[in-house]
């Protein structure tokens, strides 16, 4: 048995002022990925810091270019939020996706960002439409954040606030789910921004975590059409390959969840 000593915190102030007291803190969200982990004694924190009623870290607000979601936010609200299924109906689509209405109901954006499983699905639509990763000390944009496998560019003791989102022209995603977990085995997020870039995320594919593909990004720039990938090859190189999915299996699902997630975008 070890001691651990629960903390509620009611602000982010407090929240953090609690971390710094820790010897060896940890903060508490959904609890999908530090629970686990602490009853298979793969980790014993100090303390643990609830931050998933800080009412500062709870909601979502939709202006005129972007979807700002605060990172206490549960999976079930943004898949049912109306304001984000007109404002961006891709990133309500990929909330609906995760595990199951039990995860959805307790799971966080922010705990999923900060944690960076190389399979969440989270990541996949923060790379692709360039999001903006608020935290209590700084902001940091998508193609900084993700720094590897369950690795992200925040410090020790630093905590995800907010997700911006900027409202693209179009976006869609598409997903090979593993059959149990929901987990995808190959996720793509595929946008294009208003000003007629495109930026191409793939989830659950590459041994680095998540990435852009640039060889889809480069066909859909000149031709935004499922039928512009036909021709397309992804390599196998770099791509996980374990008892779900060989490297090369990845490779042709990238190109097919982008060629359905264009087909969603319209």
């Amino acid at each position: 048995m070890y001691q651990t000593t629960y903390h509620r915190a009611s602000s982010v102030d407090e929240a953090a002022s609690l971390f710094a007291k820790g010897s060896e803190p940890k903060y508490l969200a959904g609890g999908h990925t530090l629970l686990p982990v602490m009853k298979q004694r793969l980790a014993s924190p100090s303390d643990v810091i609830d931050i998933a009623r800080i009412k500062d870290l709870i909601g979502i607000e939709v202006t005129g270019d972007a979807v700002t979601i605060r990172a206490a936010t549960t999976h079930n609200d943004v898949a049912n939020s109306a304001a984000v299924q007109k404002a961006i109906p891709a990133l309500a689509h990929l909330a609906s996706t995760i595990g199951d209405p039990a995860v959805r109901h307790r799971g966080t954006i922010g705990g999923s960002l900060a944690n960076n499983d190389p399979a969440a699905d989270y990541p996949a639509a923060v790379l692709a439409l360039g999001a903006t990763i608020k935290t209590n000390k700084r902001t940091i944009a998508a193609d900084d954040f993700f720094k590897g496998l369950f690795t992200t560019a925040l410090d020790d003791g630093e905590m995800i606030t907010a997700v911006s989102f900027p409202i693209p022209a179009k976006g869609g995603y598409s997903k090979f789910p593993h059959p149990a977990s929901r987990f995808a085995l190959t996720g793509v997020f595929a946008v294009k921004t208003k000003a007629g870039d495109v930026r191409v995320a793939a989830t659950g594919a590459f041994q680095g975590g998540v990435a852009r593909v640039g060889a889809i990004e480069a066909a859909l720039k000149t031709n935004w059409a499922a039928s512009a990938l036909d021709s397309v090859t992804v390599s196998a190189d770099g791509l996980m390959s374990d008892i779900h999915a060989a490297a090369d299996y990845r490779a042709n699902l990238i190109k097919v969840m982008a060629q359905r997630a264009v087909q969603a975008a319209g």
